[in-house]
């Protein structure tokens, strides 16, 4: 088990406003030093050893490395559903069977003083792109188009 962060010092790095920032907030709250977290869910590629379900809405993609250097870590995390507030770390193998896509939607967060540098991606399952949303995809654009 490793901490997520190296400290409670990282700020966010240059932050905005998200469309998902309640997940992003719900996350780094859970997140913050000195919490440690580790895979706890079997490795066997069966169907019924994923964790997330059909009501989990999205997964965290939680991205350690050095500033400007190399990756020291890609770990994965789903909100516990049985305790509000909690996630549970899962493998990407659980994200790629359960079809979750990264979206793009991100926070970064930077440690000055461990000279760190932190990536937080939001994933879902099947996301839709507004812009290019249709009814009924078996529909033909040109029966939907004005």
């Amino acid at each position: 088990m490793t901490t997520l962060f190296c400290c409670d010092s990282p700020e966010s790095f240059r932050p905005q406003k998200l469309t998902h920032q309640q997940k992003f907030t719900s996350f780094k709250a859970w997140a913050d030093y000195p919490r440690s977290s580790s895979v706890t869910t079997p490795n066997d590629s069966g169907v019924d050893s994923n964790p997330i379900t059909p009501t989990t809405s999205y997964a965290i993609q939680f991205v350690r490395q050095v500033n400007y250097g190399p990756l020291e870590s890609k770990r994965y995390f789903i909100p516990d559903d049985t305790s509000p507030g909690d996630f549970i770390e899962i493998t990407e193998q659980h994200l790629i069977q359960a079809n979750y896509q990264k979206l793009n939607t991100y926070k970064n967060f930077k440690c000055t003083s461990h000279n760190k540098f932190f990536e937080v991606n939001l994933y879902q399952k099947d996301p839709v792109n507004v812009h290019h949303w249709r009814a009924n995809i078996a529909r033909p654009a040109g029966d939907i188009d004005l």
